[in-house]
């Protein structure tokens, strides 16, 4: 984590020794003439980051500014928390160059630059709009961020979002269907039926506030099909519009599928009011079975419900909602923002990885019929490629843990696993010293797993029933 307080006038002078400039008596920088007192709260986020990374390698502001292509001013300002401008591929890798970063910092770096790409829908007339959403998706990294419409399609998203739920890539993600149908939503959110309970009372909310939505119609039953589903839409007649402060636990494949605790924040942007804006905050610590992290009653979310009278709320709200942006005709035309980056054919979209690219045609057909993955080993990131429609391919960059996670451990064989072979060693350290050390750390957490599962099974079978007696437990631990 990078620390947001520094003390500024001591770092502004190893800076000027550094750069050839000179300091005032109270941290004043002085080139050229021109000035700058430092601000309070100007060492947050990207520009900590930045500057951090700088003064280890022992770089100056100057080189730093020059690596990027920009002036030293602008520079400056960046790393006191000025939103800088989206980075190209080659001044990213000009200033990992210049900085020595190591293969996790170059991938902090491509996460802080590559997010969400939102294409202004045709003949909208206010380019800014777009402009201005794409960027508020972008800059809420590391959190994962996405847009979606009112029937929970997914329209944009940042680069954390597709790393933690590389689903929402794929052509036609829907929120509400991948929540309630994919059998790896049910892995990842731990108390799956509280959640799928959650989601039917949203479901039951938005039918009473839009009874004559055909395509909510189509959604309700179209996951209604699976038995599990219908089982808690016919037993729950609570409702509830949103997942707005929710707080609970998920299982992340790409962090190894460790448990973390996140809070869903829901947003409705003024300019799009059908749609909306939902950030996840991963809360550190904290939280036990009784108490969450923001020390409330652990899913309390799960027995709360909306009446009538709320219904009737949202109704008004929405008809306001849609009157104060009748000027803005364009939110009719939502879907056209969900494209990311975007390229006319495979071969362009192969490309991106470098001229030492990878492909991986086994596993992406693993992964479905129109995608297309390529290993990008100098940038250690992977391009992954969906055909949306002929001459349409939209891209995203994810890491190789992203991919590694996806693919099911059943069908590793032949072609599969040489391809698997690369994206692990991808995955790993740079450095052989250090990748060496960090598959013993995952041999033995994979033995002490296996062990733990062969005594537990043992016990089972020894005592006849699905209970595991204290011995049991004490020697499996």
């Amino acid at each position: 984590m990078v620390t947001n307080e520094q003390r500024p006038g001591s770092d502004e002078a190893a800076d000027k020794e550094m750069s050839g400039q000179t300091v005032g008596s109270k941290g004043e920088e002085t080139s050229g003439g021109d000035s700058e007192q430092p601000v309070a709260g100007q060492f947050m986020g990207f520009g900590a980051l930045l500057r951090r990374w700088r003064k280890n390698a022992r770089v100056n502001q100057t080189l730093a500014a020059k690596a990027l292509d920009m002036g030293e001013r602008t520079y400056r300002k960046i790393e006191r928390g000025a939103i800088p401008p989206r980075l190209t591929r080659d001044q990213v890798e000009s200033l990992a160059a210049l900085l020595n970063l190591d293969r996790d910092e170059r991938h902090a770096l491509v996460l802080y630059n590559i997010g969400s790409a939102l294409v202004p829908p045709s003949g909208s007339g206010q380019p800014e709009l777009q402009q201005a959403l794409r960027l508020l998706i972008d800059r809420q990294m590391p959190s994962p961020a996405y847009l979606c419409d009112q029937h929970w399609n997914i329209l944009g998203f940042n680069t954390a979002m597709a790393e933690w739920w590389p689903w929402v890539m794929e052509p036609g993600a829907n929120l509400i269907r991948w929540a309630l149908t994919e059998p790896e939503a049910r892995a990842q959110y731990q108390d799956w039926d509280k959640h799928a309970s959650a989601y039917v009372k949203i479901l039951k909310f938005a039918q009473a506030t839009r009874p004559n939505d055909a395509e909510l119609r189509r959604l309700i039953d179209d996951v209604k099909k699976d038995v599990d589903v219908r089982q808690v839409w016919e037993t729950e007649h609570d409702m509830g519009e949103t997942r707005d402060g929710h707080v609970f636990r998920m299982n992340i494949p790409t962090l190894d599928w460790e448990t973390v605790e996140v809070v869903s924040h829901v947003l409705y942007p003024a300019s799009m009011p059908d749609c909306r804006f939902v950030v996840i905050t991963w809360v550190e610590g904290g939280g036990d079975d009784e108490r969450d992290a923001l020390g409330g009653t652990r899913d309390a979310w799960a027995t709360t419900t909306a009446n009538q009278d709320d219904v009737a709320i949202a109704q008004r709200h929405a008809e306001n909602r849609a009157a104060e942006d009748a000027a803005t005709r364009w939110r009719r035309e939502a879907a056209s923002l969900a494209s990311r980056t975007v390229v006319s054919t495979a071969e362009e979209a192969a490309a991106l990885a470098g001229a030492d690219g990878v492909p991986l045609p086994a596993i992406s057909q693993v992964l479905g019929r129109d995608v297309q993955l390529t290993l990008a080993p100098d940038q250690r990131t992977v391009v992954w490629a969906v055909e949306e429609a002929i001459g349409i391919w939209s891209v995203t960059h994810v890491s190789p843990a992203t991919v590694v996670a996806r693919v099911p451990r059943g069908v590793l064989q032949g072609a599969r696993l040489a391809e698997m072979r690369h994206l692990v060693r991808a995955a790993l350290p740079a450095d052989s010293a250090a990748a060496t050390a960090r598959i013993g750390e995952l041999l033995h957490e994979r033995d002490t797993e296996q062990r733990v599962l062969r005594d537990v099974l043992q016990s089972i079978q020894e005592s006849g029933t699905g209970e595991l007696s204290a011995q049991g437990a004490s020697q499996a631990l």
